[in-house]
């Protein structure tokens, strides 16, 4: 299931003496653990799998008891973020250059946010003693169809509906196919050719690396599928059964290339769901129109979790799960407010101080205090991107973990 590779050096006899007497005197079982081979994990995706939580919204995760215990994890002794001493990572895509260091927050779209990657090592860590790299490649807006399309899925070839809308609006078909085809797998061979590069020189990204130790490459976490979802050009029956199936096909494709490509047959593949909104079942009225493309579109990416050829080495993490409910409902309440306050000053001709006076008052009286302060704590950016909230990421993170956990055969590991 996992690949090793070991990069051997040949020592002297005595040396290889010294430094085992020495570590054994000095060091003992911290140096034992050290000399595990460094577990690697490759994190892939778009906009989500970069980010948007801001640090600020870390409290809104202690006011739930049940996600208390997450935020006691992501903070250190002295209640800020924690630097992870046993995880680093490699990043790009979030920035204009790499970015690397010991894991923590920063390595989310900005520096004052995180993504998956920041609960996932910290979790990972409670599964292994043993050091951990994480290499992530993200970049927002991208899609599957085109963006990551891995070489076995072939070119991209534009469907009838695309080709009839093209003439309508006076376009050169074989330039829009050159340029297709020019886009197509860009992002896919960054990826690889990043975690290659980093994989090439492990002691650039951890610098206590002993090439005698060795790495595994032990695993890959996908997040990414807004860009597909909302593509009706690509997907032109998203609405029907089906409709999303071109993305099940290019995601088994996806798998069975990178594993070719980093020379891992059964590199454990972990598939993050998308899950905005959380589960379709909970959507309300004014969600309903979407209902059918977002739960097809859904089952579609976990498809390939289901086929034989991946049975045991690649499952499914239905990141809806991790939606919070108490923000959604409290969210909703606070829109309709808006729109009343929107309404009362047009009919009102309010001057703005005026309209703003009217809204905040709305707001004390449609809102009671704990939905006031979970909407001020817990939200930092829009919901296609999670709310920005470190809750609902950080419960992706964790889930992701686990999920790898599972497949890789790990229990919790010993204090």
């Amino acid at each position: 299931m996992i690949t090793t590779r070991n990069q051997t050096m040949k020592p002297s006899l005595n040396l290889l003496l010294s430094v085992f007497v020495l570590s054994t005197l000095l060091c003992g079982p911290i140096v034992a653990a050290e000399k595990k081979p460094l577990k690697v994990f490759v994190l892939a995706g778009q906009s989500n799998m970069q980010g948007h939580a801001k640090a600020s919204t870390f409290e809104h995760i202690g006011m739930d008891p049940a996600t208390k215990p997450m935020l006691d994890a992501m903070l250190g002794l002295d209640g800020k973020p924690k630097v992870c001493e046993r995880v680093w990572i490699s990043s790009i895509g979030c920035a204009e250059a790499e970015q690397t260091g010991k894991l923590t927050v920063g390595f989310g779209a900005s520096g004052e946010k995180i993504g998956p990657e920041f609960t996932f090592g910290l979790y990972m860590e409670k599964f292994t003693d043993a050091p951990i790299l994480l290499i992530k490649t993200s970049w927002g807006g991208k899609s599957l169809n085109t963006d990551f399309r891995s070489p076995s899925a072939g070119p991209y070839v534009f469907n009838e509906s695309q080709f009839a809308a093209f003439q309508k609006q006076g376009k050169d078909v074989a330039a829009m196919n050159a340029e297709k085809a020019k886009a197509t797998g860009v992002y896919y061979r960054l990826m690889v050719q990043h975690v290659k590069m980093v994989l090439a020189d492990l002691k650039r990204v951890v610098p206590n690396y002993d090439t005698a130790q060795g790495y595994e490459l032990a695993g890959f976490a996908w997040f990414q599928g807004w860009n597909d979802m909302v593509d009706g050009g690509t997907y032109p029956n998203r609405d029907k059964a089906g409709g999303y199936e071109a993305y099940s096909t290019a995601m088994a494709h996806f798998i069975r290339d990178v594993r070719r490509d980093l020379n891992a047959p059964k590199l454990p593949f972990i598939i993050g769901a998308l899950g905005v909104g959380g589960p379709t079942a909970d959507y309300g009225p004014d969600e309903q129109r979407y209902k059918t493309t977002h739960q097809g579109f859904r089952d579609a990416m976990a498809a390939p979790a289901k086929l034989p050829e991946f049975k045991g080495n690649v499952a499914a993490v239905l990141t809806e799960k991790y939606w919070d409910r108490e923000l959604k409902v409290a969210r909703q309440k606070e829109s309709k407010i808006k729109e009343q306050a929107k309404k009362q000053a047009k009919d009102g001709k309010l001057k703005p101080a005026e309209e703003k006076a009217a809204l905040d008052k709305l707001l004390v009286e449609g809102l009671t205090q704990r939905e006031r302060l979970v909407l001020e704590k817990g939200i930092s950016n829009f919901e296609f991107h999670y709310l920005g909230s470190a809750k609902i990421l950080g419960g992706i993170g964790k889930g992701l973990a686990e999920a790898m956990a599972e497949l890789n055969q790990l229990k919790p590991a010993k204090k």
